[in-house]
């Protein structure tokens, strides 16, 4: 199994999910998140005084998958989330030991 966290445009978090609604990916974890890559943020005028915003807000997802599932999904999310900007995002692909129900104790 395998964990795949995704940074993404809060743009494109509904059309990344719909587009993994039709691979049959259900569960996953959506957060808000605040960070910067290359671009290293950009300046703005707030008030008429410039100021520097270097932490960008962007969503991550992250989706526990059997691994024959992985490259698809990785595709899906690539080709769904990219807009040719810098700033789309990454994809991390982490291997997953195993998983627990917190409910009912057991281990999947």
């Amino acid at each position: 199994m395998k964990l795949i966290m995704a940074i993404v445009r809060p743009s494109k978090v509904e059309e990344v999910k719909d587009a993994l609604g039709k691979l049959n990916v259900s569960g996953m974890t959506i957060s808000e998140v605040r960070g910067h890559g290359r671009q290293k943020g950009h300046t703005a005028i707030y008030r008429g005084k410039e100021y520097s915003v270097t932490l960008l807000p962007k969503m991550k997802m992250e989706i526990v998958l059997p691994d024959d599932l992985v490259e698809e999904t990785i595709e899906t999310i690539m080709e769904t989330a990219r807009t040719g900007e810098i700033g789309d995002g990454r994809v991390f692909v982490l291997p997953v030991e195993s998983q627990y129900n917190i409910r009912t104790g057991e281990n999947d």
